[in-house]
């Protein structure tokens, strides 16, 4: 009896350590300041993405450095989307794209941040490599990983 209680306690315990939730924004300007902060990461993730996917489409001549720079521009971005979201702003009346199922689906919304970064930490060994060859099924990875986060979680 008490080993089946004391599973039951530590099984508890373990799921509550996977569950996830997002803290709600304090105040209205904690919701806008989050949201700036937010908008402007993906700003440069949009930047760095877009001369990657116009060298993958040929408007651009291809370069080397620009794939190694951007690539591991993108992976470093990618790390500090957590964070960012981790403020649940949708009590409060804030211009954004994001939708609220974000905060109500912490855990894919996070798995689909964790597939971004996987997708640009392989983007960028390629780049590192000079890999030109694999460039575009990289980027392509990349670029799927936005869209299945787009698909869910950003209004049209």
């Amino acid at each position: 009896m008490i080993k089946k209680a004391m599973a039951v306690i530590i099984g508890t315990a373990m799921l509550s350590t996977f569950t996830v939730f997002a803290e709600p924004a304090k105040s209205a300007k904690q919701a806008k300041d989050v949201t700036e902060f937010r908008q402007a990461i993906l700003t440069l993730v949009k930047s760095n993405v877009g001369a990657l996917g116009a060298m993958n489409k040929g408007a651009i001549p291809f370069n080397v450095a620009t794939m190694q720079t951007n690539s591991l521009r993108i992976e470093q971005l990618s790390l500090m989307l957590e964070d960012y979201f981790a403020t649940d702003t949708s009590g409060f009346d804030v211009e954004t794209a994001a939708l609220d199922k974000i905060w109500e689906n912490q855990g894919d919304f996070k798995d689909k941040i964790s597939a971004l970064t996987a997708a640009a930490s392989n983007l960028n060994k390629v780049a590192k490599a000079g890999d030109t060859a694999q460039f575009k099924p990289a980027i392509g990875q990349v670029f799927k990983s936005c869209k299945g986060c787009h698909d869910n979680y950003k209004e049209d």
